[in-house]
């Protein structure tokens, strides 16, 4: 299993059996697997995504807005509800790249990402459950999912 440090960017291979051993990463010793958001900035997302076997949902988000606020404590309970997904932040105001490369109109923007390819999109504020319930929906059958 490929995941991709999301302090350092080094793309570290975990069989799948220790997923659930805290793995860090080998250059810089970041937690792999940890049960929150990261934050990723416009260089490091599009290597995170397309490097990282477990799907990957991101939430655009700025800190003026008032629905992004109100759902982050949402995101990071998702976020510690489903260990198979990796879960990332992106500030559309510190990454207007990766807001401009993803079509992003309105914030919170929530993309699920699986195999580096998008296959859901969701605008707008959710909670923790309709969240976790839209991912699952959404979430292809991956190899690895049984596994985490």
């Amino acid at each position: 299993m490929q995941l991709v440090c999301p302090s350092c960017g080094t793309t570290n291979r975990v069989p799948v059996e220790r997923l659930h051993d805290r793995p860090v990463c080998g250059r810089c010793a970041t937690a792999l697997m940890a049960a929150e958001p990261v934050a990723l900035s416009d260089a490091a997302l599009p290597k995170f995504i397309s490097g990282t076997e477990l799907p990957v949902l991101v939430d655009f988000w700025a800190a003026w807005c008032g629905p992004c606020k109100a759902m982050a404590p949402h995101f990071d309970a998702a976020a510690r509800q489903l260990p198979e997904v990796r879960f990332a932040k992106v500030d559309s105001d510190a990454a207007p790249g990766a807001s401009a490369l993803y079509n992003i109109r309105s914030i919170p923007t929530l993309i699920l990402f699986d195999g580096g390819t998008e296959v859901a999109r969701l605008t707008g504020a959710v909670t923790a459950a309709q969240l976790t319930e839209w991912i699952q929906q959404h979430q292809k059958k991956s190899r690895y999912r049984d596994a985490v």
